[in-house]
C-alpha cells in the first residue's frame, strides 16, 4: 500500500484519472513528467521524473525539501533551520527535511510547448501523511470548505507586459541573488487602448501564445492591447473552487515559458521600471452559488437606488469585501512594486468603496442578470499568489455575510469619495493584516504570521538598498 492509498488522499475520481495518465504514458509519446507545487509566492517549484518514475510518483508522492517554505522571493531562507529553534512551529522543517508531493491527478497536462513532457499539481503532506499548513493551495481548500457547501466562482482579467529579449544578461558580473534583470525591448508603442492595429503588432507572438495556452486546455476567452507599451491582457472564463487559482499558476508559467522560447520576456511584475510602462492589475471577479443558483442577484433589480443591486446576502459579501480591503492588500498586493499602481484616476482603485458598474471603484458591481451578476475586484496585481488572493477574498466575504455587514452607499466619484484609502505600501497593508483577528480567524493565525514574517524579510532587504532615486537626489546636490 502506497504513500496515496495508505492516507487516503485521492478521491475515487482523483484515483480514475491516475489510472487514465498511467495508460497514456504507457501508450507512448511521455517521456517525462514535471511534478511542481505553488510556493508561498505563487511560483511553481518542483522535479522532473522520467516516465518509468510515474507509477512510484502517483502512488507515494515525492520528496523536495520543506526549506522551500522559508524563502523570500529572491531565494533567500529567512527562517532558521538547522538550529535548536522549532522552525516556525512546525518541528517537521528542523533541519531542512523532506516534505511529500503529493500529485492532484485531475491537474494533468501535456505541456504542448514541451513535447514529451507531462505536467502535475501537487499538494504537500508531512511525511506522516499529515497536511502542510503552509501549503497555500491547501489553505485555499479549507476556506472554500468553510462556505458549507457553496460554490465559489471566480474568473480572471490579468494584464502583463510582453517585451522582445534583447540581452537576458546571464554573464558572470550579472549574476546574483537576484541577479540582473534581462534587458528588453518594446513590441508596440502603447497608448492605443484596444486598437486592432496594435493588436496586429503583436499578433506573431501572441498567436503562438494562444495555440499553447489552448493547447493545455485552459478557458482562454480573450486577447486584449492594453493601454501601455507592450502591455496586454487575457481573461479566462470562471471556474469553481480551486480551478481559477490552479489556471492562474499554469497560465502564468506557460506565458513565460513560451514566450522565452521565442525570443521575449514576459513579466506579471506590476511596474517595470522602464520608461512610459503602465501598471498591470488583475481584477478578479466573483460570486456564490447554492446547487448552481448565483446568490448575489437580488430579487427584484429595480428595488434599489442607494444600496447595491444585489441580494443581501452579496450585499453582505460586498461588505466583507470593503471591510477587510486593507488586510487583503497583503494577499492581492504583494510585492513592493504593487503599491505604485494604487493612483487616483488611473482606472486602479486608491480606497476602498464600490460602484455600480464603475471601473474606478475598487469593487465594481457587474451583471445585467442573475447569473451573471457579480463582484469585480481591482485590487489585485498579476505577481499575486492566486491561492492566497482567492482565499482571502472568500475569507473577506464570508465574515461579512456572517456579520451581515453594510458597504454603504455607491461611489459616484470614486477617487473623491470619504473612504478608508487602500494602504500606500507593503508595510502598511501587513500592519492592516496583522491587526484584521477576524480574517485571521478565517485563515489561520499562524499562516498570517508566517506570511508576515517572509514579506517583512524582503522589506528588510529593500531598507538596506541605495536606490536610483536616493542617488539622483543626494549624490551630486550634497
Amino acid at each position: 500500500m502506497g504513500f496515496v492509498e495508505r492516507h487516503g488522499l485521492w478521491s475515487a475520481e482523483q484515483t480514475a484519472a491516475a489510472g487514465e495518465i498511467l495508460a497514456r504514458a504507457e501508450s507512448g509519446g511521455m517521456t517525462v513528467v514535471r511534478v511542481v507545487f505553488a510556493d508561498q509566492h505563487g511560483l511553481l517549484r518542483g522535479k522532473t521524473v522520467t516516465v518509468g518514475e510515474l507509477p512510484n510518483v502517483l502512488r507515494e508522492g515525492t520528496g523536495i525539501a520543506s526549506s522551500l517554505l522559508a524563502k523570500d522571493t529572491s531565494g533567500r531562507t529567512v527562517f532558521p533551520l538547522f538550529t535548536k529553534e522549532t522552525p516556525l512551529g512546525l518541528p517537521e522543517l528542523r533541519g531542512a527535511a523532506d516534505m511529500v508531493m503529493v500529485p492532484d491527478p485531475l491537474t494533468f497536462r501535456m505541456l504542448p510547448w514541451s513535447p514529451g513532457t507531462g505536467w502535475l499539481l501537487c499538494d504537500l503532506r508531512f511525511t506522516s501523511g499529515g497536511p502542510v499548513p503552509l501549503c497555500t493551495r491547501g489553505l485555499l481548500r479549507s476556506v472554500l470548505h468553510q462556505a458549507d457547501g457553496l460554490t465559489y466562482r471566480t474568473g480572471l482579467e490579468v494584464e502583463f507586459h510582453l517585451f522582445r529579449l534583447d540581452d537576458p544578461r546571464l554573464g558572470p558580473g550579472d549574476l546574483g541573488q537576484p541577479g540582473a534583470a534581462p534587458e528588453v525591448g518594446m513590441l508596440n508603442h502603447g497608448y492605443q487602448y484596444l486598437s486592432e492595429l496594435r493588436y496586429d503588432e503583436l499578433d506573431p507572438i501572441l498567436d503562438v501564445l494562444r495555440s499553447n495556452i489552448e493547447g493545455l486546455g485552459l478557458p482562454l476567452r480573450s486577447m486584449e492591447v492594453e493601454f501601455g507599451p507592450s502591455q496586454v491582457e487575457l481573461t479566462l472564463q470562471p471556474a469553481d473552487g480551486l480551478g481559477t487559482a490552479d489556471a492562474m499558476v499554469l497560465l502564468r508559467s506557460a506565458v513565460k515559458q513560451v514566450a522565452a522560447r521565442h525570443g521575449h520576456h514576459a513579466t506579471f511584475m506590476c511596474r517595470p521600471h522602464l520608461p512610459g510602462v503602465f501598471s498591470s492589475g488583475w481584477h478578479l471577479h466573483q460570486s456564490v452559488l447554492r446547487d448552481g443558483v448565483a446568490l448575489f442577484a437580488p430579487e427584484d433589480p429595480g428595488s434599489s437606488e442607494s444600496g447595491p443591486p444585489l441580494s443581501p446576502y452579496g450585499t453582505a459579501f460586498l461588505g466583507g469585501l470593503l471591510r477587510h480591503a486593507r488586510a487583503t492588500s497583503a494577499f492581492s498586493t504583494p510585492t513592493l512594486n504593487g503599491f505604485k499602481r494604487f493612483r487616483s484616476m488611473s482606472l486602479a482603485p486608491d480606497r476602498a468603496v464600490w460602484g455600480r458598474d464603475n471601473r474606478g471603484a475598487m469593487v465594481r458591481v457587474v451583471g445585467d442578470g442573475p447569473s451573471a451578476t457579480r463582484l469585480e475586484n481591482r485590487i489585485g496585481e498579476p505577481a499575486a499568489n492566486p491561492y492566497l488572493y482567492l482565499a482571502s477574498q472568500l475569507a473577506a466575504g464570508l465574515d461579512g455575510v456572517a456579520g451581515d455587514l453594510d458597504p454603504g452607499p455607491a461611489a459616484d466619484e470614486p477617487y473623491a469619495t470619504r473612504a478608508e484609502p487602500l494602504p500606500r505600501s507593503l508595510g502598511e497593508a501587513l500592519d492592516a493584516l496583522e491587526a484584521d483577528q477576524a480574517l485571521a480567524d478565517r485563515l489561520g493565525k499562524d499562516f498570517v504570521a508566517y506570511y508576515a514574517s517572509i514579506k517583512r524579510a524582503e522589506l528588510a532587504r529593500f531598507g538596506q538598498e541605495v536606490t536610483d532615486w536616493e542617488q539622483r537626489e543626494y549624490f551630486r546636490v550634497f
